[in-house]
């Protein structure tokens, strides 16, 4: 049977849009349950399969192998179609927008953080919270995910002359069209600038370290105490882990908000452009450096270089840039050669050894 307009009645609400992938996708599915993932657990998924009807579901057994990877799995966020008996996930639809980051440790791989997602709002505290190289490395990993990022500077109530002096900081960042709010977490009335991001059909991420108020900011937008809150430590404005799962949950305004356990480690994926946004007015200086492979360290005729002796870019921006470049690079390197060693591995098993000339 095909699908009706009436089949997509009950999951409008969470999200979901026509002309996006995953209905593109579907169009040429037989009719199954249609789901969205609101919820991700060792061994299940909870997914909606209406605004007020969820369920404990089963992932595929592929998805459970170690060597499966981990952004082909389901992540919250993700539209799937499930089983006859509605038990277990048959298959992922593909995505709109995928946010993710390299996983800690000293093995390269990719955890995804949320899926179909149309803005990221990053959220920094007005307090010892707040890093611009932080919020820089933020956006990196926004922009690479296909979803726009949004700058949300939290607890105006204590921030004093601290918000004006932040928003000069960020200016070359609201100069490349970045959006930024600063806002009372408590106060509906101050967060009420957010609601252009929260309309019906809309789904946003929160994103931003452990105490920055993302909690205290979704419970307000809510309208209700529904996520656990702490406060934070004096000494350095470091928050506890009080969201320790992403989840994804409708808002009164009508869209789906994800909100995520604070990160304190952002390892870049390795397929960040620099060329736009974040570092956008350094790369067009190095467009006009004498020459074309510059690394802007201490070649001449460097524009990027010329600039920072005249002080016309800042030297924390500049170093920041060098260092997330670098870091970009490396992971690109390592993320080729792992799609290398996938394409040559026999299908369902480990690469093929190499011989002794190095070769496969």
């Amino acid at each position: 049977m095909t699908w009706t307009p009436d089949d997509f009645e009950a999951v409008r609400p969470m999200g979901w849009r026509e002309g996006a992938p995953a209905a593109e996708a579907l169009a040429a599915l037989p009719r199954a349950t249609l789901a969205r993932v609101v919820g991700q657990h060792r061994n299940a998924y909870v997914v909606a399969t209406a605004i007020d009807e969820t369920r404990r579901v089963q992932p595929p057994a592929a998805w459970t192998r170690p060597r499966f990877p981990a952004e082909q799995r389901a992540v919250v966020g993700d539209w799937v179609l499930l089983d006859d008996r509605g038990e277990a996930i048959a298959q992922r639809l593909p995505r709109h927008a995928l946010l993710r980051r390299a996983a800690a440790g000293e093995h390269y791989q990719q955890q995804p953080i949320a899926a179909n997602i149309d803005h990221v709002l990053v959220v920094t505290g007005l307090d010892g919270d707040f890093n611009p190289r932080r919020i820089e490395r933020y956006l990196l990993l926004v922009q690479a995910s296909g979803a726009a990022p949004v700058l949300v500077l939290t607890k105006a109530d204590l921030a004093g002359d601290l918000a004006g002096e932040a928003a000069e900081l960020l200016a070359p960042l609201t100069a490349a069209g970045f959006p930024l709010h600063v806002v009372n977490g408590k106060d509906p009335a101050s967060a009420a600038v957010l609601a252009p991001y929260l309309g019906p059909g809309r789904s946003c991420v929160l994103v931003g370290s452990s105490g920055a108020g993302k909690s205290t900011l979704t419970n307000t937008l809510l309208g209700c105490e529904q996520m656990k809150t702490a406060a934070v430590r004096e000494a350095d404005s470091r928050g506890r882990h009080t969201t320790t799962s992403r989840v994804l949950i409708p808002l009164p305004q009508g869209g789906c908000l994800i909100d995520t356990p604070g990160m304190r480690e952002l390892k870049l994926v390795g397929e960040e452009d620099f060329a736009e946004g974040v570092f956008e007015d350094i790369e067009a200086l190095a467009a006009t450096c004498r020459f074309r492979d510059c690394a802007h360290l201490n070649e001449p005729g460097c524009a990027v270089l010329a600039a920072l002796a005249a002080e016309q870019l800042d030297e924390a921006r500049y170093a920041h840039y060098i260092k997330l470049r670098d870091e970009r690079d490396a992971a690109a390197q390592t993320l080729a050669q792992r799609r290398q060693e996938a394409r040559q591995a026999p299908r369902g098993g480990r690469p093929r050894p190499k011989d002794r000339f190095g070769r496969r």
